[in-house]
């Protein structure tokens, strides 16, 4: 983690504004421009998972819970500051605000078509 400790709220993770299951899209680094759907999100590190997005090589070596060993590919973390949340509306990568809703929710909301986000 990051931080002296002397700010308030130094030991907890900072809100990375993205949550598991969010399309998204890359906005930096070899993968620049992809869009994936959030599997995972790792708020200590400040990372998430995307689907197809950051593909690594992994030795398998077969143990007993994997049969098959050999090279697999997978997902590997990507910053999270990297991505930016895709509008289900306007199907463009915009920025979030909160907005409350009439019966006192707050929900995520697109700042280029106001568009409620969450569900």
């Amino acid at each position: 983690m990051r931080g002296n400790g002397s700010r308030p709220g130094a030991g907890r993770p900072a809100r990375l504004g993205v949550r598991k299951g969010d399309i998204v899209r890359v906005l930096s680094g070899k993968d620049r421009g992809r869009k994936g759907k959030i599997l995972r999100v790792i708020p200590d590190e400040g990372k998430v998972v995307i689907e197809g997005v950051n593909m690594v090589k992994k030795h398998q070596r077969a143990t007993a819970k994997v049969m098959q060993g050999g090279i697999i590919d997978q997902e590997a973390p990507l910053a999270a500051s990297k991505v930016m949340l895709v509008c289900n509306k306007c199907n463009e990568p915009s920025r979030v605000t909160r907005k409350e809703l009439p019966n006192g929710r707050r929900v995520r909301a697109c700042k280029r078509c106001g568009e409620v986000l969450d569900k």
